[in-house]
């Protein structure tokens, strides 16, 4: 009995150590699985939401109206030379690929139109971006027309990349996914590409006339994305110059830290390359004696500005471990971010981890790591390194002298349109250029009266010099009419003004407070030598409109004569020794004080020179108090109604309410929150300013 009661007790006891273990076995494997979960829960969004393919059917070709349109955009210098024969052959490429890309070319240079007119409505021209003064594209007024231009697919590359046919399979392969994208490449240069398009711009052909395949080649880049909802980054992009060496890096990193979109680097799926053995050309399309070391060093200037300003922080802060690379193995395509070891084949329902290596893995399964081991030697972009590109010393040396700026600007007729501008009236100045260039006018100078003007004109591609002599302790908002300041800044105009006539340039000094409806200077030329041009400041509508001091300064026209300049002489020698602003010193030295040497109604003579001065007819060239234009609730209208050629935004005093009433009234044309000049395209935001 006792054993029996023994040998039961033992096989419970048994029993409920089995048990224990198996109940044991259970809560392990649900802690495990917890954490498991944990993990997945704790990895980057991008990693723990898995790269959503869209469904396609994959028997349709590429060229089907059903699949994505892909537009290219670049800007071209002019087709002229080797230059413009490799650029020729790169857009041949581009359009062999696919019958749906198309091409915008970013330019105003005739040989451009030409090229495009060969190619009927698959390349087009955009004109209306912002240039420098020498011809070279602002890179982030491209990306805002590229985004402007709605396609499936916008493609921004350098104008003498070649691309092959794996651009638009690795595109395809991308389109599919649900998530916003932006995509970029890297392009080698090669210094010898020994074969030729086929006469349909499809194949490539040796020298014997076979068909020849190429190896993927990078080091310019490719930038593409598809047309979402998410922007392609955070802030605003800076005023780079296009084809400079720092807007392609700086949009990049800027993707990755905004974490809007899925990055790929796709340097090992798009095979691009571009010959070397050229030095670099500039975007410049005039034509002068200027060297060609000087054009260039001006603009480099001001793209090293921009990357010790803009880039020194970006470029070596991205946080790669948002960056996603795409992978060709075995015919099929993968996304992988190499930080974290996660592959997303295309079709799979999950991803691959690359470190289960020693766990049993199925032999595609293996295939595909073997092959990512393979590609993920192959230097990326975040190999590409800025740091010796960012040297910069912050000290700016002028790099166009005056003789040399006056040579490339002035207009057939050797004339300049002169502004001159302190920092405080940085917006306005920017205003009044883009007015000026959406007019045609190329032929401005900008006078800066301090360095930080200077240095801003010079990033924004405007023609600068610094004014000599220039006024101290210039006041931000206290320099209105009437102020010491205003009376110091005043006497610097009419020196720089006489300095440009003794070179030999006529002058029209324009005021950056006056807007242009048109172009006045045909009609002022006209007048002849010997004769100054001037605005009346009369504000009585009936009666001589010549009467004392109502000569305005900051509008008039001076030819390079010699009766001109010992006028202007007159001037600026009358201005020195007076306690108050330039002007007076105008019309007293001109029109004799009190107006003793008037003529009739409009006119002046002064006796030593015999130098004329006329009076401008105000319906034409009003100023701020004429008929009370500026109170108009359609001031445009109202002004274009009697045929105003420009509009003075003066007889208001202070810099805000000068700034408000020009804004509030429609005559601006530039964005600040952009840094762009409007355009059609553009959206129209004021409220930045107040």
């Amino acid at each position: 009995m006792e054993y029996r009661y023994s040998l039961f007790f033992s096989n419970l006891y048994n029993n409920k150590v089995l048990q224990s273990g198996l109940w044991l076995v259970w809560i392990c494997g649900f802690f495990l699985i917890g954490i498991s979960f944990y993990s997945t829960q704790m990895l980057p969004n991008f990693v723990k939401e898995q790269i959503k393919i869209k469904k396609s059917d994959s028997s349709v070709s590429f060229d089907d109206v059903s699949y994505p349109k892909i537009t290219i955009f670049t800007a071209p210098r002019p087709f002229a030379g080797l230059i413009g024969e490799r650029q020729a052959l790169a857009v041949r490429s581009w359009l062999g690929l696919s019958k749906n890309i198309n091409v915008v070319l970013f330019s105003q240079h005739p040989t451009v139109f030409s090229f495009a007119d060969t190619f009927g409505s698959r390349v087009s021209i955009e004109p209306n971006i912002d240039f420098t003064f020498l011809g070279t594209p602002f890179f982030h007024s491209m990306v805002a027309r590229s985004l402007a231009l709605s396609s499936d697919v916008s493609v921004l590359i350098d104008p003498e990349t070649i691309l092959l046919s794996n651009f638009v399979s690795t595109l395809k392969y991308v389109h599919k996914l649900d998530d916003d994208w932006l995509l970029v490449a890297l392009s080698r240069n090669i210094s010898d590409f020994p074969f030729r398009l086929d006469s349909h711009g499809k194949s490539w052909l040796a020298n014997d006339g076979k068909h020849v395949g190429l190896q993927k080649c990078g080091d310019r880049m490719l930038i593409a994305w598809n047309n979402g909802e998410l922007p392609l980054h955070k802030g605003v992009l800076p005023p780079f110059l296009y084809g400079k060496g720092f807007h392609n890096h700086w949009i990049f990193s800027e993707a990755l830290n905004s974490d809007f979109r899925l990055v790929i680097d796709a340097s090992s799926t798009i095979s691009s390359f571009y010959l070397n053995d050229l030095e670099v050309e500039d975007y410049v399309s005039t034509s002068s004696t200027t060297s060609e070391f000087e054009k260039r060093s001006w603009e480099l200037i001001g793209n090293s500005l921009l990357g010790w300003l803009y880039g020194s922080f970006s470029f070596h802060e991205a946080n790669y471990s948002n960056l996603f690379k795409i992978f060709e193995c075995g015919g099929s395509y993968l996304f992988v971010n190499t930080e974290h070891n996660i592959a997303y084949p295309l079709g799979y329902k999950k991803p691959l981890n690359l470190r289960n290596k020693g766990i049993s893995l199925s032999s595609t399964d293996r295939e595909i790591g073997d092959c990512i081991d393979l590609m993920k030697s192959i230097e990326g972009i975040e190999r590409c390194s800025m740091k010796d590109q960012l040297r910069f010393s912050t000290s700016i040396s002028l790099p166009l002298s005056l003789e040399s700026l006056l040579s490339i600007l002035a207009d057939q007729n050797k004339t300049i349109v002169l502004g001159v501008a302190g920092y405080s009236y940085k917006d306005m100045l920017m205003s009044w250029a883009c007015r000026l260039r959406k007019l045609q006018v190329f032929n401005f100078l900008v006078c800066a009266l301090d360095d930080e003007i200077y240095e801003f004109s010079i990033l924004q591609g405007m023609p600068v010099i610094k004014c000599a002599y220039p006024p101290t302790n210039i006041s931000f908002d206290d320099c209105h009419f009437g102020t010491e300041c205003f009376k110091k800044v005043t006497k610097v105009k009419s020196r720089t003004v006489l300095q440009i006539l003794k070179l030999g340039y006529n002058v029209l000094l324009s005021d950056v407070d006056v807007y242009w409806f048109n172009n006045p200077l045909s009609y002022l030329n006209s007048f002849g030598p010997a004769v100054l041009v001037a605005q009346s400041d009369e504000y009585n509508i009936t009666g001589p409109i010549n009467v004392p001091r109502r000569l305005n300064s900051g509008f008039y026209y001076a030819h390079s004569d010699s009766i001109t300049i010992m006028a202007l002489e007159k001037v600026v020698k009358h201005a020195a020794i007076s306690n108050l602003s330039e002007q007076p010193s105008f019309y007293d030295t001109l029109c004799g004080e009190g107006g003793s040497q008037r003529l009739g109604d409009y006119r002046c003579l002064e006796p030593e020179t015999n130098l004329t001065v006329h009076f401008l007819n105000r319906d034409f060239f009003p100023n701020g108090a004429y008929k009370g234009l500026w109170d108009e609730k359609n001031i445009k209208k109202a002004c274009m109604d009697k045929g105003c050629l420009i509009i003075h935004n003066n007889w208001i005093s202070g810099r805000k309410k000068k700034l408000e009433r020009q804004v509030l009234s429609g005559l601006w044309e530039y964005d600040i929150d952009t840094r762009m000049c409007m355009q059609s395209w553009h959206k129209n935001n004021v409220t930045s300013y107040f």
